[in-house]
């Protein structure tokens, strides 16, 4: 505090070097005049002590107004978005200009935000159009592979599955945004989620010869469904993706949901970074398979649900997912 204060009167006397400068040159041409002139020294100390006093009395108040201000635009730092009005008062002509500016950049700034999200909105809604016709073409080769008897059916049902994966991963990526009037919250039971997900990448278990453990984890959570799903859902096939052989792991630990895999695990300088938006890591780099989102996108959304989540990995043997599914912080009892 009192470094703050040095530092605020180090700028005052920066500011108004030149007109102390001034009042001591007048100062001192009175009492070089008067001396001159054999005016006795009792009254030359007396009206330099007098010019003294009121000097200080003006730098003192001026001071005053200046910190306060200070202060004012400083507390605005936190709440910057807040409407130019709300400035101190200009108090000279120079001031009055530096307003005018900030008021033509504000305008001008407001419109630009306007025009992005416009452009936004627009985008939003032309790929959640997109991605929803784009799923009747993917029924429809589905239900044509279904109807044939093929050898390469099964990969390209595989390739097929991918596509679908993707299309719903841009659909919840554009729905992140506006995920709070999305969700529901109710008391779901763990086990139905987790087997609806499961289910889902089943014929990826069984083409990959990947052993799943799993039973039963009777466990409520508090949570909504859809995006819980999704989440789970998303780090399956994280572990589907990089487990060339071995088992994937599905199990409570109290109230921590655990996805564990023995696959290629994930180098340890890469773990403080793998919820970052667009980091892929050794693994993306040398797989090509990663997109850096997928792990950025689960924990933003168990963010808003508050959950949280952790990840231990080893190279070599394996990661394990953890999920604190104990809902906090939201005011629902």
């Amino acid at each position: 505090m009192r470094k703050d204060r040095e530092n605020l009167l180090l700028a005052y006397l920066k500011m108004k070097w030149k007109t102390l400068l001034l009042f001591f040159a007048f100062l001192l041409c009175f009492t070089i005049v008067f001396y001159l002139s054999r005016v006795p020294l009792d009254p030359i100390l007396y009206a330099f002590l007098l010019c003294g006093y009121i000097g200080l009395i003006f730098f003192v108040v001026d001071f005053y107004k200046f910190t306060k201000r200070v202060h004012v635009l400083k507390d605005m730092e936190k709440t910057i978005t807040v409407q130019l009005d709300q400035l101190p008062a200009p108090v000279n002509i120079t001031e009055e200009q530096y307003h005018f500016l900030l008021q033509i950049l504000h305008n001008t700034m407001q419109e630009l935000i306007v025009q992005a999200e416009e452009k936004q909105r627009d985008l939003v809604n032309y790929f959640t159009q997109w991605t929803h016709q784009i799923k009747t073409p993917i029924a429809a080769m589905r239900l044509l592979l279904q109807s044939e008897n093929h050898e390469q059916n099964a990969e390209l049902e595989m390739e097929l599955f991918k596509i679908e994966q993707y299309v719903e991963f841009v659909l919840q990526y554009l729905r992140l945004e506006n995920i709070s009037t999305d969700l529901l919250f109710q008391q779901y039971d763990l086990d139905s989620i987790i087997k609806q997900a499961v289910r889902k990448h089943a014929k990826i278990f069984i083409r990959n010869k990947i052993t799943l453990h799993y039973s039963e984890v009777d466990s409520k959570v508090l949570t909504d469904e859809k995006w819980l799903l999704f989440v789970i859902d998303q780090l399956l096939s994280n572990a589907l993706k990089y487990t060339e052989e071995g088992s994937i792991s599905i199990y409570m630990d109290g109230k921590r949901l655990i996805i564990e895999d023995t696959g290629i695990g994930i180098p340890a300088e890469d773990l403080p970074r793998i919820f970052e938006k667009g980091f892929t890591g050794h693994n993306g780099r040398t797989y090509k398979q990663s997109t850096g989102i997928g792990l950025y996108l689960c924990k933003q959304i168990l963010n808003k649900l508050s959950h949280d989540i952790f990840i231990q990995s080893e190279v070599g043997r394996g990661t394990k997912v953890i999920m604190d599914l104990e809902t906090k912080n939201i005011g629902v009892e």
